[in-house]
C-alpha cells in the first residue's frame, strides 16, 4: 500500500467513536509482549470472519481511548518486523500470520506500526499456543464455543470444489484431459463402459459431477481447465511445485505444472527420479541381482492425488514435492481439520 493508502485507512480507524471487535489500538511506544501480540492476532482474525470483512487492524502508536497518535519504536527494522510475521505463523492455526506489518510516518511526524489481519479461513478458527481467541467489544477473551461453532459450521454451508463459474464454459477446459478423465471414469465403471462411451462431453461432465446442470465448477477448472484458464479461480491457484535438492539442500532443479491437473500429475510424476536399485536376495540361491524401485509407483501418486484432493485453494498456495537424495516431501496449504494430531489423540 502507498503511504496515502495508509494514511487514509488510519484516518478513517481514528474517526470511529471506539474500538470495535476487529479494531485495537495500542500505545506500545516501546515494547509488546509476543505472546499478547499473538492472543490479539488469534482474536482479531477471528472476529474479522464472523464480521464478513476483509481484514482487521491493530494498530501501535495509538492512545486506547483518546485515539491520539503518540508513535511507536516498537520493533524498528524492516527485519525485526518480518521476523515477527514468521513467529505468529509457526504458532497458530495452518501458520496463518498477518497480512502485512506497515511503518507508516502519520502527518504529525510520529511513526506508527499497523499490523494489518487477514480473517480466519472459512469453518477453520485460528488458535494461538493451541488456545481460541475472540473479542467483546473492546476486550480480549477466550473464543466462546458458539463463535467457534459458528466458524467450523462454514464448510458445511460453503463448498468451494463445488462453487459455479458464471463466466466460464466447456472451451475453457483442456480436451485432452477431458478424454484423460473419461478414460479414468470408464476403468472406474466398466460395467457402464458402452454407455459412457454414448455420452457427448456435456453429459460425461455432469455424471462425473465435475459440472453442475452443465456450468463449469471450480472443481472442473482445476482438474480439467486450460492452463490458461486458471485465472478464472483467482485467487485461488492451481500449480504443483516439483524441486529437487542435492545433499546441500540447494535447489538444483524445479518445475511448476498448471492445471490441468489431472495431467499434471504424470507430468510432477515424470519428474522425480525413481532410482532402480540392484541388490541380492539372500533367500535366492542365485549370483544374479534383483532390481526394485526406490518408491512404489502407487505410492508417490497416492500422495500426489491427496494433496490436490485436501488442498485448501482458498488460501492461495502451491502444492510442492520436494525430491532430496533419499525422500519425497509432498506439502499442500490448508491444516489439519480437528487443530493438530495432539487433539486428535
Amino acid at each position: 500500500m502507498t503511504v496515502e493508502e495508509l494514511t487514509n485507512i488510519l484516518d478513517s480507524l481514528l474517526n470511529l467513536p471506539a474500538e470495535t471487535e476487529v479494531v485495537e489500538f495500542k500505545r506500545a511506544e516501546r515494547n509488546f509482549d509476543d505472546r499478547d501480540l499473538g492472543q490479539y492476532f488469534s482474536a482479531l482474525s477471528n472476529e474479522a470472519n464472523l464480521k464478513g470483512v476483509s481484514r482487521a487492524w491493530l494498530v501501535f502508536g495509538v492512545e486506547n481511548h483518546t485515539h491520539e497518535v503518540v508513535g511507536s519504536q516498537y520493533k524498528n527494522t524492516r527485519p525485526a518486523l518480518d521476523a515477527m510475521k514468521k513467529k505468529i505463523a509457526d504458532q497458530t492455526t495452518g501458520r496463518h500470520t498477518f497480512i502485512e506489518i506497515h511503518e507508516l510516518r502519520y502527518r504529525n511526524g510520529k511513526r506508527v506500526v499497523m499490523f494489518e489481519i487477514p480473517p480466519a479461513p472459512q469453518g477453520i478458527p485460528i488458535d494461538y499456543q493451541g488456545h481460541y481467541y475472540g473479542r467483546d467489544g473492546e476486550s480480549l477473551q477466550a473464543l466462546s464455543m458458539d463463535k467457534i461453532e459458528r466458524i467450523r459450521n462454514q464448510v458445511r454451508l460453503k463448498d468451494w470444489s463445488a462453487e459455479i463459474i458464471e463466466d466460464a464454459s466447456l472451451e475453457d477446459l483442456d480436451s485432452a484431459a477431458i478424454v484423460k478423465a473419461r478414460e479414468l471414469y470408464t476403468n472406474a465403471h466398466k460395467d457402464k463402459a458402452d454407455e459412457i462411451a454414448s455420452w457427448d462431453d456435456a453429459t460425461f461432465l455432469n455424471k462425473a459431477k465435475l459440472t453442475i446442470r452443465g456450468k463449469i465448477t471450480n472443481t472442473a477448472i482445476v482438474l480439467l481447465g486450460k492452463e490458461e484458464s486458471e485465472h478464472l479461480i483467482s485467487p485461488a491457484v492451481a500449480k504443483i511445485k516439483w524441486i529437487l535438492r542435492g545433499q546441500d539442500n540447494i535447489e538444483r532443479d524445479y518445475m511448476i505444472a498448471s492445471c490441468p491437473f489431472i495431467l499434471a500429475v504424470d507430468r510432477i510424476y515424470d519428474k522425480i527420479r525413481n532410482l532402480k536399485y540392484r541388490y541380492i536376495n539372500p533367500e535366492h540361491k542365485t549370483l544374479f541381482p534383483e532390481e526394485i524401485d526406490t518408491y512404489e509407483p502407487y505410492v508417490i501418486r497416492e500422495a500426489l492425488n491427496n494433496a490436490i484432493a485436501h488442498q485448501d485453494y482458498t488460501l492461495g498456495g502451491q502444492i510442492n514435492v520436494v525430491e532430496y537424495d533419499d525422500k519425497l516431501v509432498f506439502s499442500n496449504k490448508g491444516s489439519f481439520i480437528p487443530g493438530n494430531i495432539e487433539r486428535v489423540l
